[in-house]
């Protein structure tokens, strides 16, 4: 560091550092005081919004609980305005569920497609694809089926996804498959008592099959 002889020295070195870079000093405080001001503000502001989500989320939910029939429209009022949140999602998994309710298989799709795009975790956006994928394979839209289930990539859901791939097979007679695919839920679990019968039915399905065919 520069030693100064005096107090008038120190007093004009102090002067002169000020004159040459006191402007910065001064605006980079203000924009420090500015970004820390704005950065609290922000983050007031993401929890109010989170906890307004949070309050008309459960309104939804209790509305559903109670029957009212403008239930739909309030839902899709919800996630038209909070689709921000991970709320959003989460209605629209509620929104498919009442859409199946009332056997319109298609806006339940959408509602699930709506889901997977709106979800903020992998475990709701793969949930959203199980559903989705029932759905589709129970418009015997098979290959789709398959396709959203291949995109499943949490692992806890392994077990599901290879069950569901298995009823997809069985409709469509490709009891090989449907074997594989049961075997490997039963692999992980084979306590799996539904899964099992599954696994059992098979021979008999497929000699039904085969019936039928020989017939023709």
């Amino acid at each position: 560091m520069e030693r100064y002889e005096t107090e008038e020295q120190q007093v004009e070195a102090i002067k002169a550092f000020w004159k040459t870079n006191g402007t910065a000093i001064i605006l980079g405080a203000v924009i420090g005081l500015g970004g820390l001001w704005g950065w609290r503000y922000y983050n007031d502001s993401q929890l109010e919004s989170k906890a307004q989500a949070s309050l008309a989320y459960n309104q939804i939910v209790e509305t559903l609980s109670a029957g009212e029939t403008e239930a739909n429209t309030e839902i899709q009022a919800f996630i038209s305005e909070y689709n921000s949140t991970g709320y959003a999602a989460l209605a629209a998994l509620i929104a498919a569920q009442q859409l199946v309710n009332a056997d319109d298989l298609e806006g339940a799709q959408a509602s699930l497609q709506d889901a997977i795009n709106l979800a903020k975790s992998d475990a709701i956006a793969d949930l959203a694809k199980l559903r989705l994928a029932r759905l589709q394979a129970a418009n015997t839209r098979f290959a789709d089926a398959l396709s959203t289930l291949d995109s499943v990539v949490n692992t806890s859901f392994a077990e599901q996804v290879e069950e569901i791939k298995g009823d997809i097979y069985v409709a469509q007679n490709d009891f090989d498959s449907a074997k594989i695919a049961y075997a490997n839920v039963l692999s992980n679990n084979e306590n799996n008592r539904e899964v099992t019968i599954k696994m059992s039915n098979l021979a008999y399905a497929a000699t039904q099959v085969a019936g039928d065919s020989s017939e023709d």
